[in-house]
């Protein structure tokens, strides 16, 4: 098999289970955080989102109720400042992040 049709076929599976999780999650009361930027979620975003930019996540973290306490889905366009979304919010002690990817990966 070549190495970029398995970064495909491993990119294809792995998807559907993020959006998956990232559901169940907000079912269960996750917080779910859409990190684009205001223009980006101003044109679509997931029902019940709250919007914050994953450049101003760090500096307004903090004003969420109840942050570290409450599980956290995070997603983006293509699931890079997901990524990094989750990284930030772990190094601010939040116990439960889930990094749902791309906002594609929520159907």
């Amino acid at each position: 098999m070549s190495r970029w049709l398995f970064v495909l076929l491993v990119a294809g599976c792995a998807s559907p289970e993020q959006g998956q999780e990232g559901k169940a999650a907000v079912a269960r009361g996750a917080l779910l955080l859409d990190v684009r930027t205001p223009e980006e979620f101003a044109s679509g975003h997931l029902d019940g989102a709250m919007n914050v930019p994953v450049q101003e996540l760090a500096a307004k973290w903090a004003s969420l109720a109840s942050p570290n306490e409450r599980e956290v889905v995070v997603y983006c366009r293509s699931g890079r400042r997901s990524a990094q979304a989750k990284q930030i919010l772990e190094a601010r002690g939040v116990r439960r992040v889930i990094d749902a990817g791309a906002m594609s990966n929520w159907r």
